[in-house]
């Protein structure tokens, strides 16, 4: 395996030129395609030559904040792009969209709707849609559309031509989503996902800021006309039987939201929404039975927007382990059929096979007693749903023996730590003494989502390991400890609630976690059978860790992306906190390549070939992450095998 020394050096020497021929394939979706299968039917880079990519093109598109631009955290370049006829579509964390030639990565045009991103927390965007228009004369402007959503809560139709908004798409090429939820201070409600396109609708959920108050704005879900922005159904999150919304309001506030990407599949004019938890996260006390849908994958009528069927993760979500992965649909193979098949990937490293046409498990789901004893006003589920296959790709259980540090000081000050805090396992509740959430609120497996290799029945998925801290801290304490609120990071109001709340990382004071590694694993699961093929550590503490500490640490780091398979047998993923795209054997799991970059990659990459003659490429985001202390970046990065 040889290894990019900079983001601008050929790797290796004696390197194989590409072969013209071959499948030609774009990206036209976020997940590859409406299924978000995230697999690439594309060969012409291959187990055996992958060794010789190369940087083909870099872009830099300048929007970035180190966190000192105004937001309260460093922004995150979590994007991947997609192809449009033959050029690559993307938005930057400020919600620019910029258009590329795919071929040299020359900037077409950009589009700025003029965020303000002063004093928010999260600044990011992770991707775009594109629609045909089929009435459209050939040529016409807004004949093929970019839809867009924003940090201020608007979805934006432009022309993917030129990048000027589509004036007959609601007003002057925007629908403001701010209407009918009520009061949404700036940062508290927008789009972080790409919107989902099915037939001539465009179909979005939105962010809502973690643990603010009880009285959030309304999670809904919406769908819109292609053409002209107007709203065709909406999907209030709710009981059926659940008292209407107070006046002024048309739709209930504080309800289950849809942050993340959702799914489709038009031949049952099914969407699968994804869904977070009720606000605020660690206390359910007040839901008032709001959470009916929270932490649950959805199925909607692309129709109507009525829910079809249901499948709750998280029965009564207090850990903020809300669905954060887009559903991947594919084809099981059982007994000799196929079924129709959704996998849904959770932060517990739970994966729950489904029919997807009924909501039912594919393999068992059991229903097993999980710890009680939460705080006064709580209300606890005696029992949570744990799939029987495939198991669980996380740990359950941080114990005191189990602590790990880089010295025996470290080890023991992590002991006394665990020790000190509630640990009975996974869905230990929040208490005022302190509990262990692990896995923390990351996951597990978050928004990156997984890939499935339909040909060689192997399902990819990684996954970060690292311990979290959840304490609640009653009113009055709180009020004392932050008369003037709390501080940006670390403690959150939960406001209209008897509880504030600490959440943290449990880390010594070396800066490691608690938890033994490796603390981030990559898996290849047999989808026929549910069983774990094989696993691996996932990345390096290179850049964690000063040379030469970082040496003598294990691999495995967290990580924050996903996986893309192609028809060659290789998976690619960034991911990690160390600076690297990685390309795995997917039957195997052996690393074969990595590429340095100018920071982490906390994106999933995609990649496209335009033709028979031309090369495939490998496109990551290098944007870093300030949660996992990656510096912020602005690189878009191509690789491709040496031109001839």
């Amino acid at each position: 395996m040889q290894v990019l020394l900079t983001a601008a050096l050929v790797v290796g020497c004696g390197s194989s030129e590409f072969e013209s021929g071959g499948p030609v394939a774009g990206w036209p979706a976020y997940g590859g395609d409406v299924h978000a299968t995230r697999h690439s039917p594309l060969t012409q880079i291959d187990r055996e030559n992958v060794d010789d990519l190369e940087v083909a093109w870099t872009h830099h598109s300048g929007d970035f904040d180190d966190g000192t631009g105004g937001a309260k955290m460093p922004s995150a370049l979590q994007v991947t792009p997609i192809l449009v006829d033959e050029n690559l579509v993307f938005c930057t964390p400020f919600n620019r969209v910029i258009s590329l030639d795919g071929r040299t990565g020359e900037e077409r045009w950009a589009y700025d709707p003029e965020v303000d991103h002063t004093g928010m927390y999260i600044i990011n965007c992770r991707g775009v849609s594109a629609w045909r228009d089929a009435r459209a004369e050939s040529g016409a402007i807004c004949a093929t559309r970019i839809f867009t959503g924003t940090l201020d809560a608007r979805l934006i139709a432009l022309d993917a031509e030129t990048g000027l908004p589509c004036s007959d798409f609601g007003e002057a090429g925007a629908v403001d989503l701010r209407g009918g939820v009520g009061e949404a201070r700036p940062g508290e409600y927008g789009v972080t996902s790409a919107p989902l396109v099915m037939g001539d609708r465009v179909v979005t959920g939105t962010m809502i800021l973690d643990n603010r108050r009880i009285d959030m704005p309304g999670g809904v879900v919406r769908a819109f006309d292609a053409r002209s922005g107007t709203q065709l159904w909406a999907w209030d999150p709710v009981p059926e039987d659940a008292p209407p919304p107070p006046a002024g309001v048309e739709y209930r506030r504080g309800t289950t939201n849809a942050w993340t990407t959702l799914s489709g599949d038009p031949e049952l004019s099914l969407v699968f929404v994804p869904t977070g938890n009720t606000s605020p996260d660690y206390y359910g006390g007040e839901r008032d039975g709001l959470d009916e849908y929270s932490s649950s994958i959805v199925a909607l009528d692309a129709n109507t927007g009525n829910v079809v069927w249901s499948f709750q993760t998280v029965h009564h979500d207090v850990w903020d382990y809300d669905v954060a992965s887009q559903p991947v649909l594919f084809d099981f193979p059982r007994d000799g059929e196929i079924v129709p098949a959704v996998v849904q990937a959770t932060k517990m490293g739970h994966l729950f096979f489904l029919d997807r046409r009924t909501g039912e498990p594919l393999f068992p789901v059991e229903e097993l007693p999980v710890p009680q004893g939460g705080v006064e006003g709580e209300y606890l589920s005696p029992t949570q749903p744990f799939p029987t296959r495939p198991p669980p790709i996380h740990p359950a259980q941080l114990r005191p023996d189990d602590a790990w540090g880089p010295t025996p000081w470290h080890r023991s000050e992590c002991r006394e730590k665990i020790a000190s805090l509630r640990s009975e396992g996974i869905f230990t509740p929040p208490s005022l003494q302190g509990t262990v959430q692990f896995p923390g609120y990351v996951g597990g497996v978050n928004w990156g989502s997984l890939s499935i290799d339909g040909d060689r029945n192997i399902l990819v998925v990684n996954s970060s390991q690292v311990a979290g801290l959840i304490r609640l801290i009653p009113r009055p304490e709180w009020n004392e400890m932050f008369p003037d609120g709390p501080p940006d990071f670390g403690y959150e109001p939960q406001g209209g609630t008897p509880y504030g709340v600490q959440r943290d990382v449990l880390f010594s004071s070396s800066g490691t976690p608690c938890n033994p590694p490796p603390w981030g694993k990559l898996f290849g699961i047999d989808v026929e059978t549910g069983e774990i093929r094989w696993e691996r550590p996932l990345g390096t503490t290179r850049d964690m860790a000063p040379f030469p500490i970082w040496l003598f640490l294990p691999d495995g780091v967290p990580n924050l992306g996903g996986p893309v398979t192609t028809a060659s047998g290789l998976t690619f993923i960034g991911a990690t906190t160390d600076h690297y795209l990685r390309a795995f054997d997917t039957e195997s799991g052996e690393e074969l390549w990595r590429g340095r970059l100018p920071t982490g990659a906390q994106a999933t990459p995609m990649t496209y070939r335009l033709r028979e003659d031309g090369r495939q490429f490998v496109v990551v985001a290098a944007g870093g992450h300030g949660l996992f202390g990656v510096p912020a970046g602005d690189s878009l990065i191509a690789f491709a095998l040496p031109e001839p």
